[in-house]
C-alpha cells in the first residue's frame, strides 16, 4: 500500500517548485519534506525527484505524481456520497496547465460559475499551447489546454475549437515599415512581436504567405503586453481577434494582410480516472468553447 503522506510531499515539492514552499503548503518543516522524500526513495528503490532549480520528478517520480493527482479527484467523489471522509473541509484545488491567450480571453468566463458552484480553487501553469502538455507528462497537472491532439497515456483530449489569430501592427508601425503597403516578402525584415522561445506562431504564419527562414523579433512573454507593445508600434505580431475586437473596430491595430487569418486548435487534456469533477468541468468547457472558440473539424485539422 502506498503511504500517502509521502506522496504528498513529492506532489508539493514538485507543485510548489521547492522544498521550502512545499513545507508551508503542507504545515511541517522543511526538514520533515526531505524525510519524506528521502523515505519514499527508499521504498521505490529509486529517486523519485531530480535535485534541481526547480525540483523535476524522475520517470518513477512522474509515475507516482500521475498517481496521486487522480487519487485525488477520486476521493473527492467519495467525499460527496460520505461528507464524514472529509476531515477537514476544504475546497478542492485543481492544477492545469494553459496557454496565456486562452487565459486573457475565454477561459474565465467559462469556468467562473464552475468553480463558485463546485467550491473548486485553481491552480493555473502557463504555458504556450504547443508545450503544455509536457506538464501532464510530468505528472505536474490533471489536465491542459493546448495544441497538441494526441493525449498522453491514462488521459484522454476533446478538440474545443481554435483560437484564430491575426497578423496585426499598429497604423504608424505600417505607414513607417510598408510606405508603399505591406508585402509578405518583408515581413521577415521587420521587426516581429514574440510570445517566448517555444512559440512558433509567426514562423507558421510567415511559411503560410510563403516567407521561409529566420525574422526579426521582440520576445514579450505577456498576452496583455504583447497587445500594448503592438499598439506602441514596437512590431507585428499574431494577436487572438477574441481579444482584439475593439482595437479593431476603432483603428489602432490594422491587419498587415487582409483576412488572412490562422488559426490554432485548442484541445482539453483530463486523465481518464480523473472522477466527476472533471466530467463535469469538461462538459462545462466544451459548451463554453462552443460559443466562442472558432468551429473547427477534425478533417480541417488534418
Amino acid at each position: 500500500m502506498f503511504d500517502y503522506k509521502l506522496l504528498s510531499a513529492l506532489a508539493a515539492v514538485v507543485e510548489q517548485a521547492g522544498f521550502e514552499r512545499a513545507a508551508q503548503v503542507l504545515g511541517l518543516s522543511q526538514s520533515a519534506i526531505s524525510q519524506r522524500i528521502k523515505l519514499l526513495e527508499a521504498r521505490v528503490g529509486q529517486p523519485v525527484l531530480v535535485r534541481a532549480t526547480p525540483p523535476a520528478p524522475t520517470e518513477i517520480g512522474r509515475r507516482l505524481l500521475n498517481h496521486v493527482q487522480q487519487v485525488r479527484l477520486l476521493e473527492r467523489d467519495l467525499q460527496s456520497l460520505v461528507p464524514a471522509l472529509d476531515e477537514e473541509g476544504l475546497p478542492e484545488r485543481l492544477r492545469i496547465a494553459l496557454n496565456a491567450d486562452s487565459l486573457a480571453t475565454w477561459w474565465a468566463l467559462a469556468v467562473g460559475d464552475f468553480c463558485a458552484e463546485h467550491q473548486l480553487l485553481l491552480d493555473l501553469v502557463v504555458e504556450d499551447q504547443t508545450v503544455g502538455l509536457k506538464r501532464m507528462r510530468a505528472g505536474e497537472v490533471a489536465a491542459c489546454v493546448c495544441a497538441s491532439e494526441r493525449p498522453v497515456a491514462g488521459a484522454r483530449s476533446v478538440l474545443l475549437g481554435a483560437m484564430r489569430y491575426r497578423a496585426l501592427a499598429s497604423p504608424a508601425f505600417i505607414a513607417r515599415h510598408f510606405p508603399d503597403g505591406v508585402r509578405a516578402d518583408q515581413l521577415a525584415r521587420t521587426p516581429a512581436l514574440v510570445f517566448g522561445p517555444d512559440d512558433f506562431l509567426q514562423h507558421r504564419y510567415l511559411a503560410s504567405v510563403g516567407v521561409e527562414g529566420g525574422f526579426e523579433h521582440h520576445l514579450c512573454p505577456s498576452s496583455e503586453g504583447f497587445i500594448r507593445l503592438a499598439e506602441a508600434g514596437l512590431g507585428w505580431g499574431l494577436v487572438p481577434e477574441l481579444q482584439v475586437r475593439e482595437q479593431l473596430e476603432r483603428g489602432v491595430l490594422v491587419e498587415l494582410l487582409a483576412d488572412k487569418p490562422i488559426d490554432v486548435p485548442l484541445y482539453w487534456h483530463h486523465w481518464r480516472n480523473g472522477g466527476q469533477l472533471l466530467g463535469l468541468l469538461t462538459e462545462r468547457l466544451i459548451a463554453a468553447a462552443s460559443s466562442t472558440l472558432q468551429a473547427v473539424s477534425e478533417k480541417r485539422l488534418a
